[in-house]
């Protein structure tokens, strides 16, 4: 880890040549590029990005890179909407925000399907990058912001999810399921802090990493100011047994929109982190700033563990 590319005093360092991403790395026509999911597959990054087309619906498209910095995005989108049947019903208005997930030889794409009747969240999967399979809408309307944890507990496949509700603040929900279809058991794990930095709403961001102290999850926040709202970072240590028993969460945000691409863009003031790698003592971090561009940084992983447990809010 070369630590002169990367800059800042806070605990997510940022890359000095960021944004990494723009529209004007797309070989064909989008607005906006942002909201990304990664893995790696045969040594190499999988970056697969939300990008708005010219009349102002989403989809996914796909880049490569060999060192996380610099992506060749594919010539053609990775996933557009159906354009018929059920999915095609439920996708009408585009498929945003994805996050990735590697279970054994699979990677479980989650991404947001968004239609007349709502939001609901797709699951498809792949084993390669090039044949992509749809296999359910494991929602239904309204949610979003889903993450599948990277390994099963006991028989149970588990998630966490942010369903849209007008009688409690935005939250962090928990869900099991045995066949990843049929979703269930759901309790409230983390809900927004009134006069705190996550007020106006919780959710989740990257899927859940893996550390020997437990599992570290990115959430977003949002807070409403005289202008607008700003999204910014969190950071969560859940148990490694029982994702449902919360060790932490910091109390103080760990990332929020500084440069002037996170500051100004097509929505300002927004860091939105979905995408997220640990790599020996550090957590990468891939963002969409300002619902524009993408970026990345570092983060390590005891200090992360550290802001969870030592300065720590009550997550209800």
């Amino acid at each position: 880890m070369n630590l002169n590319l990367y800059k800042g005093s806070g605990i997510v360092k940022r890359y000095i040549f960021n944004p990494i991403l723009t529209k004007y790395d797309v070989p064909y026509d989008v607005s906006t590029v942002y909201n990304p999911a990664i893995t790696t597959y045969q040594n190499k990054y999988i970056l697969v990005f939300r990008a708005a087309k010219l009349n102002g619906r989403s989809i996914l498209g796909k880049a490569i890179s060999e060192d996380g910095f610099n992506f060749e995005v594919e010539k053609e989108p990775f996933m557009v909407p159906e354009s018929d049947g059920y999915f095609g019903r439920y996708e009408s208005a585009g498929i945003e925000d994805p996050r990735i997930t590697r279970i054994g030889d699979e990677y479980l794409i989650t991404y947001s399907a968004y239609s007349e009747y709502g939001v609901r969240i797709g699951l498809a999967k792949t084993t390669d990058f090039k044949k992509v399979e749809r296999i359910a809408l494991i929602t239904s309307a309204d949610h979003r912001n889903i993450v599948i944890f990277p390994e099963k507990f006991g028989s149970d496949y588990v998630r966490l999810d942010r369903p849209h509700s007008d009688i409690i603040p935005w939250s962090i929900w928990i869900s099991y399921s045995k066949d990843l279809i049929h979703w269930g058991r759901s309790e409230i794990l983390i809900k927004p802090k009134s006069y705190h930095w996550d007020e106006l709403k919780v959710g989740p961001g990257a899927p859940p990493i893996k550390t020997k102290d437990g599992w570290l999850s990115i959430i977003h926040g949002v807070y409403m100011i005289m202008s607008g709202s700003v999204y910014r970072l969190g950071v969560v240590l859940h148990d490694l047994k029982d994702p449902s028993k919360i060790l932490g969460i910091s109390d103080e945000w760990i990332l929020e929109p500084e440069d002037q691409w996170e500051r100004v863009g097509y929505v300002p003031n927004v860091v939105f982190c979905s995408a997220a790698l640990k790599e020996g003592d550090f957590i990468r971090l891939w963002w969409g700033a300002a619902d524009s561009v993408i970026c990345t940084g570092i983060a390590k992983v005891d200090e992360l563990v550290e802001k969870c447990l030592k300065n720590k809010r009550k997550p209800l």
